[in-house]
Parts: C-alpha cells; structure tokens; sequence
C-alpha cells in the first residue's frame, strides 16, 4: 500500500515547547489509515493533526476493542534522530491486536508511517538532556453498532509529542504502593495485550494512592494475590546483592515490556547475571528488610529506568537502599539511554537512524 504525505505549510507549523511535561503537547502531523472487512486497510496518509469525528454507536466506545504502543525518538549531539526498537513495538502491536480481535496492521508499512511522521515532525524532536519524541500508535473500533462482538471497521493511527521525564522525581526514586485489595489483570485474560482496559482498571487504585504521596502502584497476582507481577507503567526489577536482576516471570497478565528484554539482554553484559523467577511479595519484602535486595527499580518506555525508593504494603513501609538511587539501576540507566541517544556503540542493532 502507497503512503501519502500532506504537509503543513512551513508557516503553519507549530513549535516545540521548550518546557517539557509528560503527553500535553502534540506535533504537527499525524498517520491515519482506515479498515473495512470488505476491502482491508486503505487511506494511509501522514497529514496534518486533527480531529475524528465518531458516531455515537461505535463499537470503541460502548466495548472498548482498541489497543496502543508506546515508543520514542531521541536527538542524538549530531543533530541526527534514533528510534529505539521500533520493530518490536510494531511485532507486539500486532499480537495486541490478535487478542482484541483486530486487523493486523502491514509492520512495513507501520515503520514506514512512524519513520516518514517522525521525519515530517523532525523540528518537534526536543534536544534537551533527557527529553525525547514520544510516538503512540494506536487502533480503535470504528463500527457504528450496539451488540458484542468483534467490529468490521477500525481506525489506526499515530501521533507524536515532545517530552520531558515521565515521572516528576525524574531519575530519583519514586514511592511504590503494593495493592492487597484489587487486582490489574488474571492469566487467561488480557493483562499481555496493550489495550486500554488494562489500564482503566488501575485507575481507582492509582488515584486513591496518589493522594497518599505514592507514585505508582504494584499489582500482584489475582489468583493467590502473592506473587509480584508489574507497576502501573513499567515492569519491575530487584537488584540483590551479590549483582544478580530478578524480574518477574512472564505469566500472560504481564506485558512484555520492551525495555524490560532490553534490559535482560543489556544486564549481563555489565556483568550483571538475570533471572526470571515467580517472586512472593513476603519473600521480597523480608529480603528488602535483611539487605538482600538492594536495589528494586522499574523499566520502561516512557521512564526507562526509574528507581523505587519505598514500598508499602498493608501499612507499613519498607524502605530500599535509604530511599537513594543505587549503583545498579544509575548504570544500568546510562548505559540504555547512551545507546538511545547515539553516545555509545549499539552492539545489539536496536537503533534505527533517521537523519
């Protein structure tokens, strides 16, 4: 499929905030293409940012089948645009899509459209130390009709906005809220896909801590309520002390993150052995309280690496490593943000360069 690109006029663009939030700013330009079961995915087009008109009947709205992605382009000194892993951004997309019941997009043509959307917004890509370029992908259903079942029509596109850190600490540790009571996702559901309900499901929790003075909050298991599975916006790491990185086991109601396997691929090479294991919230807490755990920190694509200072569990706080950033997760986070900002050699071919 052909993909069409209509530009703004050089003196109709906007301008790239030089203070940076977290997703309130958007560039100039966006990928669209659409979806009919009779004739497959047509229209693909980069155009100029804008508004979808929606009846009130569509499918999204009243069942929810719409899935996302998150990704980013960073400036490197050269003046010259990366883009982190966009490949298994768009693989895992797709797998999203098959468990929501969706058209799979062409991963050729989704690549293309973020690469040409990114080079038509390349004045939006912020220079500044830690800011980035933060690309959403996303596919809704479009089908205006009241009754379940999977839509015949759908709408995919992609949008792009500079940002700043996602968490306001930046890289200094956030505080962690370990829920007892509710749960994110079960095996066998949808906890694996990229789709909002996932994370609407988080909301009441979310809410009720931040006004607790937590950051984010760590879902278990809904099964036992046990065994730790991911935070809100990142998966989870422990660091022990003699250097080895757990990660919670993928189960099917954890995402795969991407910087999660990127940092099991980058960790040894550091020196730092990782395991994926099925890990007891108890069995954790009490290694953070005897210093065998020194370190836990999240890792994902809008923080990256995000130090956890304290998490609470049924009221009671259990402090890790003084509430300071450790010697593991700051290497870890240097030596991962290098690589996405072209400062040092990419031994794993995950850059792809836009100049």
């Amino acid at each position: 499929m052909s993909l069409n690109v209509e530009l703004l006029p050089a003196d109709k663009r906007g301008v790239c905030p030089q203070e940076l939030s977290f997703g309130n700013a958007f560039s100039d330009h966006m990928f669209t293409q659409q979806y009919d079961a009779d004739i497959g995915w047509h229209d693909a087009a980069v155009q100029p940012f804008h508004n979808f008109t929606l009846h009130p009947a569509a499918s999204v709205l009243h069942y929810g089948q719409e899935i996302f992605e998150g990704l980013k382009a960073y400036r490197r000194a050269d003046g010259g645009i990366n883009l982190f892993r966009p490949d298994q951004n768009v693989l895992r997309f797709n797998l999203s899509a098959d468990r929501l019941v969706m058209p799979r997009v062409d991963e050729h043509l989704h690549l293309k459209a973020i690469k040409a959307l990114v080079q038509a917004d390349q004045t939006w890509v912020p220079d500044q130390s830690g800011a980035s370029l933060y690309i959403r992908p996303a596919m809704f259903a479009s089908t205006p009709k009241l009754g379940l079942g999977a839509a015949s029509s759908y709408m995919h596109f992609i949008i792009a906005g500079p940002v700043g850190p996602y968490f306001k600490e930046g890289f200094n540790p956030v505080s962690v809220y370990v829920s007892d009571v509710c749960r994110r996702a079960v095996i066998g559901g949808i906890g694996e896909a990229k789709t909002g309900g996932n994370y609407a499901a988080s909301l009441f929790v979310g809410e009720e801590v931040a006004r607790k003075g937590y950051t984010q909050v760590l879902w278990l298991d809904a099964i036992e309520g046990r065994y730790v599975e991911e935070v809100g916006a990142m998966n989870i790491c422990f660091a022990y002390k003699d250097g080895t990185i757990v990660t919670p086991a993928l189960s099917g109601s954890i995402l795969a993150g991407i910087t999660r396997d990127s940092i099991l691929r980058l960790a040894p090479t550091l020196g730092y052995p990782v395991k994926e294991e099925r890990l007891d919230i108890n069995t954790v807490l009490g290694e953070i309280e005897s210093g065998e755990i020194t370190e836990v920190f999240g890792c994902g694509t809008a923080a990256a690496i995000s130090p956890v200072g304290r998490l609470a569990y049924k009221g009671r706080d259990y402090v890790v490593n003084d509430n300071q950033s450790g010697p593991v997760a700051r290497r870890l986070f240097n030596e991962l943000t290098a690589i996405q900002y072209g400062t040092a050699e990419d031994p794993f071919s995950w850059i792809q360069s836009i100049d």
